[in-house]
């Protein structure tokens, strides 16, 4: 899978162990940056990888920042894209059989590098169930942007 990773200053870490961690698992990540420690705004980074997933240029999007909040704010603003913010396995779970995420967002400071992979790994696997009442739902956000 081809997977477009951002973050801010405050996830780098975080970045660049999801980076290491999937590559290793044979998918292609594209790096939307930063890789600095210096201050920079989440959302110079996050909306370049949540266009690259909307565009089809990449498969699958994972945003970070401090919080996520930002990030997935971000994202969210970018026609085509449903990105969850996440802390736990089970919303990540949930997110693909019954939102068909494309994007996910984490905060660096809310969950540790453990459960971020755990996470990852999560919502990378899970399909989206295509179950009538999600396809309806998902129809009714999508047109929510036009």
């Amino acid at each position: 899978m081809k997977i477009a990773i951002s973050c801010d200053h405050g996830a780098l870490e975080l970045k660049n162990a999801i980076i290491a961690h999937l590559t290793e698992k044979g998918h292609t990540m594209v790096n939307f940056g930063t890789d600095t420690l210096d201050s920079c705004d989440y959302s110079d980074f996050a909306a370049p990888a949540a266009r690259a997933v909307a565009s089809g240029e990449c498969d699958r999007g994972i945003i970070l920042c401090t919080t996520g909040i930002g990030a997935s704010i971000s994202a969210n603003k970018i026609k085509g894209i449903r990105c969850a913010l996440l802390s736990d396995v089970m919303s990540a779970r949930m997110t693909r059989e019954h939102n068909d995420t494309n994007v996910m967002a984490m905060g660096a400071a809310v969950v540790g590098q453990l459960l971020a992979l755990e996470i990852v790994d999560t919502w990378l696997t899970t399909e989206f169930s295509h179950g009538e009442r999600h396809v309806r739902r998902i129809a009714k956000i999508a047109a929510l942007e036009e």
